[in-house]
């Protein structure tokens, strides 16, 4: 079994703008906006051998106010752009009772199972209490990127950082140690 690293998108990867504190995703795949830092650091985790797997939240589907078509360009432009293993969506909001919907693990288990990743020795990069939550129950070790949102953690991430940049570093120097 492998390392692996599964990055929450909007916020992580790519810009997430923020209306009255809380982030919202992109409509259009025109204007998804990848973080000038994702690329090189997605560069940096695939050359210590660990899957790179994006896993995302998209309820504007459910709701009807992102067009399936649109979300798939965006998910194709990520995987070129930052060399990801897969992007994997929860098309869902909280009512439809899934159990792939962040807080809840199973994005994460489901594609740790088909990439044959040991999910206690992998990371969850998010920016939100959904990604900890959910990289704690999958048994992922959970770094949290502050982005100053207006919501409070439910788990306390085991580090938390500025950005993808300094995400990438502190796991770098941790599979060193380990």
């Amino acid at each position: 079994m492998k390392r692996g690293v599964f990055l929450d998108r909007d916020g992580v990867l790519t810009e997430a703008s923020v209306r009255d504190g809380v982030p919202q995703s992109p409509r259009l795949a025109s204007e998804m906006r990848i973080l000038p830092e994702a690329a090189p650091a997605c560069r940096k985790l695939a050359a210590a051998g660990l899957a790179l797997i994006c896993v995302t939240n998209q309820p504007e589907i459910a709701r009807k106010n992102l067009d399936p078509a649109e979300l798939e360009r965006m998910n194709e432009i990520l995987q070129r752009e930052l060399g990801l293993d897969e992007v994997v969506v929860c098309p869902h909001d909280d009512a439809d009772g899934c159990d792939c919907r962040k807080p809840l693990p199973g994005m994460i288990v489901d594609a740790a199972r088909r990439h044959d990743i040991d999910l206690a020795a992998s990371f969850t990069v998010g920016d939100r209490w959904r990604d900890i939550e959910a990289g704690r129950r999958a048994s992922t070790v959970t770094i949290f990127v502050d982005r100053g949102y207006d919501e409070s953690l439910r788990e306390m991430p085991d580090v938390t950082v500025g950005g993808i940049q300094e995400a990438t570093e502190w796991i770098i120097e941790r599979i060193a140690q380990h």
